[in-house]
């Protein structure tokens, strides 16, 4: 869809040629008429006026302006409840060259329970905002088309089995969730991921947890939960923000 403006313009030049080509051709027909009879030749000077010009279609306005702060998108309980022992509870926000239109914040910690093992836990958010444009569609329709993109890379997550995806209403304008199980540093761990839009934004949030030295791995439902859980809390923050 980027090439559309390109496009646009090369449509809109060669538009042009064929109005100067008939300028051209009354010029030229002044010189060999009949340079006796005065009167100029009307049949000519119509075909030059241009018919109508090419009118712009009107898109949808964005329905959101800007983005919450992020690291602030989710409550501080419901962080002390899936990050117990975060690191740092106020999160660890993402670089960005322009916070209006994408951030993110992450929030990590190891839980130790001394012989029963340890917990880890991870959890980050990510929003992406998209501005309403002429040639590319609204900011709505550009959202759900990332959206779909989105959802596909959580979907081809290298290595995951018991790859899940579950339609999830009532989070934003549409929603889904897929959990999965990976094992990566000799421990299996369950991840939950919700991809939401609301409006023009689409919201990516990440939660999985993993069990150390003996402990048990956390449930599939636990996880998935705790982050359609946190990912309500961050889409609400959307409106909240744009009050």
């Amino acid at each position: 869809m980027q090439r559309s403006a390109p496009r646009l313009s090369r449509i809109l030049a060669c538009a042009a040629v064929p109005v100067m080509l008939v300028a051209a051709g009354c010029s030229s027909g002044s010189d060999s008429g009949d340079k006796g009879s005065g009167s100029p030749d009307t049949s000519s000077s119509a075909s030059a006026t241009p018919k109508a010009t090419q009118s712009t279609k009107a898109v949808e306005p964005a329905r959101y302006a800007k983005l919450p702060d992020v690291c602030k998108a989710i409550s501080a309980k419901t962080i002390d409840t899936l990050v117990p022992k975060a690191k740092n509870k106020n999160g660890t926000a993402a670089v960005s060259s322009d916070v209006t239109s994408r951030g993110g914040c992450s929030w990590n910690g190891l839980e130790d329970k001394g012989v029963k093992g340890s917990q880890y836990r991870w959890l980050d958010v990510s929003y992406y905002r998209y501005e309403s444009d002429a040639t590319l569609g609204s900011g709505q329709e550009r959202a759900a088309e990332n959206y779909a993109k989105e959802l596909a890379k959580v979907q081809a997550t290298q290595g995951a089995k018991q790859l899940k995806t579950t339609a999830t209403p009532g989070v934003g304008d549409q929603a889904d969730t897929v959990t999965f199980q990976l094992r990566k540093t000799d421990e299996d761990f369950t991840y939950a991921s919700v991809v939401a839009r609301t409006g023009n934004v689409v919201v990516l949030l990440s939660f999985n947890g993993a069990g150390y030295a003996g402990a048990t791995t956390p449930s599939t439902k636990w996880i998935s939960d705790g982050a359609l859980k946190a990912a309500k809390e961050a889409v609400v923050s959307v409106a909240a923000a744009n009050k």
